[in-house]
């Protein structure tokens, strides 16, 4: 009885420093993606209304909300797990990681130059398309620093270091 008293002590002192730190960053990765993917879908947004008034046709299927969202949050959270796992396990992450984005940057614009080639999607016009390239450019400018910036916070938590909080929003006061 002793044994298993003392082996619950230990275990509840071992998890105990350990959870709040997890939820903790889970949390933190939890609400940067949220705030970058809304970021990147309003982005997405606008390109596509403006890709819209200036000549790609309206029927077009990849400017519509539903695809382009899916395919934003995708690339996002395919983004991220990349990252971390380069983060994790890459001798050099920072060198790595410059070759690396530029590189499915560029690899994520060969389906869009073969759809302008090929139009095999119907209303496709060079518009569209381009549209197309200029949202795999946002989630990238979007994304990228924002993970740059959790995987500092992560960081700074496991060092112990105290992360600085946000500058408290103030409302300017009335004068009568």
């Amino acid at each position: 009885m002793r044994r298993r008293v003392l082996m619950s002590y230990y275990s509840q002192q071992q998890f105990a420093g350990a959870r709040p730190r997890k939820r903790g960053e889970a949390k933190l990765i939890g609400t940067m993606l949220t705030i970058v993917t809304v970021a990147t879908l309003a982005t997405n947004l606008l390109v596509a209304v403006l890709a819209k008034n200036l000549g790609a046709n309206p029927g077009f299927a990849p400017l519509s909300v539903p695809v382009f969202g899916a395919f934003t949050i995708a690339g996002i959270i395919g983004g991220w797990l990349g990252w971390r796992v380069l983060e994790r396990r890459g001798v050099r992450q920072r060198t790595v990681l410059t070759v690396i984005v530029p590189l499915f940057t560029a690899v994520s614009m060969v389906p869009d130059l073969a759809l302008l080639a090929l139009r095999f999607i119907p209303g496709a016009n060079p518009a569209g398309v381009f549209a197309l390239m200029v949202m795999h450019l946002s989630v990238v400018g979007h994304a990228v620093p924002c993970y740059r910036l959790i995987t500092k916070r992560l960081r700074l938590r496991a060092d112990g270091a105290e992360i600085p909080a946000p500058l408290p929003v103030v409302a300017p006061s009335r004068q009568a």
